[in-house]
């Protein structure tokens, strides 16, 4: 399962490099090769300074060896082996009327003293974080999720879409990231479920990113804006970075296991700001938003 999972991450970062290039028209990803001292490694490729995309990257990454102390205590266990690979993204648009996009799907193993997988799950997900609020942005994202997840599972969609309103939620700004979409993780054989199902259902959804993305991207990128707009982008991404640094799993995963530090922070855009108690103007398209954030709804 672990190679057969890898071969299609490996190839779903070509898939979704070459759509998003396709988009920009004018920059092209840059490829980093690196390897992980304690076994294992990865392709970081980033992509900046293009006409649509001020800055994103699509990584892909197998490592093993070890259980770290800290994720022994996390998953319970004792000293152990793993292997975990998975394909993450993120993307930063340089317009704030296209959202930022985030997407991950993973797949993770533990072993005996022998070599026996023991405990083996997929992870995974995708979801959408503007800056200004097209409706119609939103329901299209979550259909093409529902879409994917309807083919195997009518109760995947409004699970996995409750869990993503969950997890990407900043505790400490009692609001959400973005509009969601979906997440899913500890995704284990059952006596419904076995782990060709699990893996057929992630593909499926990873299948389905630039379909959910990229006509966004498209109907939005040429759309005028402001300073003010842009500036309005900048402070929303500091909501972003405060999630990931605070909160994310797979940011305190990498850094936990002596992940490559560039990979682990290419999510962080590269223009930000913290505008002391910053606050939309009442009835403005920046408030709109903002209601919507701290109470998530129904796209469907």
């Amino acid at each position: 399962m672990k190679n057969k999972f890898y071969q299609y991450i490996l190839n779903l970062q070509d898939q979704i490099c070459k759509g998003l290039e396709d988009v920009d028209g004018v920059a092209q990803f840059r490829e980093d090769i690196w390897t992980r001292p304690e076994g294992g490694g990865g392709r970081t490729r980033v992509i900046e300074n293009g006409q649509v995309f001020e800055k994103g990257g699509v990584n892909i990454s197998a490592v093993h060896g070890k259980l770290p102390d800290s994720m022994q205590k996390l998953f319970n266990v004792g000293e152990a082996d793993f292997f975990a690979c998975g394909l993450s993204l993120v993307i930063h648009p340089k317009s704030p009327m296209v959202p930022t996009v985030h997407a991950n799907w993973r797949y993770f193993e533990m072993y005996d003293d022998n070599g026996n997988v023991i405990n083996s799950w997929f992870g995974g997900g995708q979801d959408l974080t503007p800056y200004y609020l097209f409706e119609d942005d939103g329901k299209h994202f979550h259909q093409t999720c529902k879409t994917a997840c309807d083919k195997h599972n009518p109760e995947f969609y409004p699970k996995f879409k409750k869990q993503c309103d969950d997890y990407f939620w900043n505790v400490h700004r009692n609001e959400a990231r973005g509009l969601g979409g979906l997440f899913f993780d500890y995704c284990k054989a059952n006596e419904n479920t076995t782990m060709e199902n699990w893996f057929n259902f992630v593909t499926e959804v990873g299948n389905s990113f630039l379909e959910a993305y990229i006509p966004i991207v498209e109907k939005r990128k040429n759309l005028e804006y402001t300073a003010a707009q842009r500036m309005w982008q900048e402070i929303r991404r500091g909501r972003y970075v405060e999630f990931n640094l605070v909160h994310d799993k797979g940011t305190l995963f990498g850094l936990k296991t002596n992940g490559r530090i560039e990979s682990i922070l290419m999510s962080l855009p590269p223009h930000v700001q913290w505008v002391y108690d910053h606050h939309p103007e009442a009835g403005s398209e920046e408030e709109k938003l903002i209601k919507v954030l701290e109470n998530p709804i129904d796209w469907i």
